[in-house]
Order: structure tokens, then C-alpha cells, then sequence
């Protein structure tokens, strides 16, 4: 294992800014796993640290194939964890919303093209993401459709779902859209929770990625034999919104199985604690998102469901 700082600017008041990388291997690109871009994605930070720790011993053990190189970014935005803000300190801007990035433009444009200059020559692009509403998630692999996808490889991670979407104009400044447009394979792996770790899908997360890359004889390894992977797509989960606002009781979990009128949650009165909304589930099916902050917002999209009869 090598330990590199692929990024630094010099802090003036603090300690300077890097980015560092973990290399295991060496030769062909093979593949990039990006970790943590927001400060408040630790579980993303997590996941990135227990793979090092399984990379370094299969490494020691001389399971990394000749010839291949792999890079593990555990975090692209330390200054913002280190205050446990989500966006850049000073003017809450998003790093994965600034690729390729522009060495001469903005703070976070600069850190975005520092960051893509060292990862964009890799073979596969794999980022432990998270999604922009607080809540948690049913383990998926996500796919832009950009016309470069492939489905087929997004299989191989052995994830229950494979989620495939449709690019808003602001998701072609991501990290995964363009990895894709510099010709590399890439990935969005959710784990069920971003702010808090948990251990179990981090774990599942971390096998999938090393299932991923023994199948495609990067690793000589074998251990999780993973799902078969159903195939999705964003624009067809059933949004399940509020419709007042008020503090969110959560009845039901990501992941949980639901039938068409099953109670999901509550909205209720802050001061009175008067239900104010039943939620129901419009439809039979999985839950793909699950919101999980107390206060909730009129119209806010609390549950994302797959339907059964939207499995490709």
C-alpha cells in the first residue's frame, strides 16, 4: 500500500488541504474508488477505510493481479468534515457538483480538477455516494444513462438493485456523469445510511466492490456471492409525499416490503401531537428511500418505492 497526497492547497490559517490516495498495486489504471465529497457523508468515509483495510491484507497476501493498480480516496472534502458541514466552508458550494472542474475558477472548481486529473484515466470509477435528501436507502448501485452505460458490469457487484437515471441538467457536473463522457466504466454505490455508520451495509457495500473487481480479474479473491441484481429506473420509483408539515414518525424502514394502503408514517402536530397525515403506500412493492429527519416539509417526498411490476 502506498499513501499519496494527490491534491493540497496551502492553508494560510490552518493546516493545508489535501487529498490523499491509497494505492495498492501497480501498472494499468484499473480502478478508482471515491469516497466522502460532502462533510457530513461518514458512512461513505467508512466504507472507503474497511476496503483499504481488506485491499492491504489481500495485497500482503499477493491477490491483486499483476499489473493492475487500484486507488482508494477515502475523502475529497476534509475541511468540511472536520467542521461537520455538508458543502465547502466558505461558500456552500458542492464539490460533486463542479467536475471536471477548472484549475483557475473557484475553490471547489480547482479541488474538482485536482481530484479528476488524478482519476479520470482509470479503467472503472466506483464513488461511494449519497443522495441529496437526508434518509436511508435500500443497498443500490445507481448508473447515469449518459449512452456510454453498462448494465451488464453494474450487475457484478451483486447489489440488490441497479438503478438507472436519467441525467438533470445539474447531475452533468457530477463526478460519475463525467467519468463516463472521459470513457470510464463508472458506478454510484448508496449504502443505507450517509451521516451515521452502519456496519452491515457498509459491509455489503465493501463486498460487493471486492466481488466486482475478482470478477473482473483485478483480485484473486472470492467471498460474497451477492444478489442478482434487478434493474430499475429512477424516473419509475413511486414518490410517496407528505401533504402538510409537521414531525415525521417513521413506521417503515428501506429495504421493508410494503402492500398497496400499508401505513408507512405519521405526520403530526408538533405542539399537539394530532395526526395530521396518515401515509399510506399507494402501491405493493419495496422501499427504495426511505426519509429519516424529524421535521418534514408540505409535499416532501418521504418514501420512494419500487413497484413489482417495475422490475426490468
Amino acid at each position: 500500500m502506498k499513501k499519496e497526497v494527490l491534491y493540497k492547497i496551502d492553508g494560510l490559517y490552518r493546516d493545508d488541504f489535501r487529498v490523499t490516495g491509497y494505492k495498492f498495486g501497480s501498472g494499468e489504471k484499473s480502478v478508482c474508488i471515491m469516497g466522502s465529497m460532502r462533510g457530513n457523508e461518514y458512512q461513505q468515509i467508512y466504507a472507503c477505510s474497511q476496503l483499504i483495510q481488506k485491499l492491504k491484507k489481500l495485497e500482503e497476501k499477493g491477490r491483486i493481479t499483476k499489473n493492475k493498480e487500484i486507488l482508494v480516496i477515502p475523502c475529497g472534502n476534509p475541511y468540511s468534515v472536520n467542521i461537520k458541514k455538508r458543502f465547502w466552508i466558505i461558500d456552500n458550494t458542492d464539490i460533486n457538483r463542479m467536475y471536471p472542474g477548472y484549475s483557475l475558477g473557484e475553490t471547489t472548481q480547482r479541488i474538482a480538477g485536482g481530484i479528476f486529473e488524478n482519476i479520470k484515466d482509470y479503467a472503472y470509477g466506483i464513488q461511494f455516494a449519497s443522495f441529496y435528501m437526508p434518509g436511508d436507502f435500500v443497498p443500490q448501485i445507481r448508473v447515469m444513462k449518459t449512452g456510454s452505460e453498462n448494465i451488464e458490469l453494474a450487475k457484478k457487484f451483486g447489489l440488490p438493485y441497479v438503478v438507472l437515471h436519467n441525467p438533470r441538467p445539474f447531475d452533468t457536473a457530477t463526478l460519475n456523469y463525467n467519468w463516463q463522457i472521459w470513457e470510464t466504466d463508472a458506478f454510484s454505490i448508496y449504502t443505507t445510511s450517509t451521516s451515521a455508520i452502519d456496519r452491515k451495509s457498509a459491509k455489503q457495500a465493501v463486498d460487493a466492490v471486492l466481488n466486482f473487481l475478482s470478477v473482473q480479474g483485478i483480485l484473486d479473491y472470492k467471498g460474497y456471492a451477492g444478489y442478482i441484481s434487478r434493474v430499475v429506473e429512477s424516473k419509475d420509483l413511486v414518490n410517496v409525499r407528505t401533504s402538510c408539515a409537521g414531525f415525521f414518525e417513521r413506521l417503515v424502514n428501506a429495504g421493508e416490503r410494503v402492500e398497496k394502503g400499508q401505513l408507512l408514517a405519521r405526520v403530526v402536530d408538533p405542539y399537539t401531537s394530532e395526526i395530521r397525515q396518515e401515509i399510506v403506500s399507494p402501491a405493493d412493492g419495496t422501499v427504495a428511500f426511505a426519509y429519516n429527519e424529524i421535521p418534514a416539509y408540505q409535499n416532501t417526498a418521504v418514501y420512494k418505492l419500487i413497484e413489482e411490476n417495475d422490475i426490468l
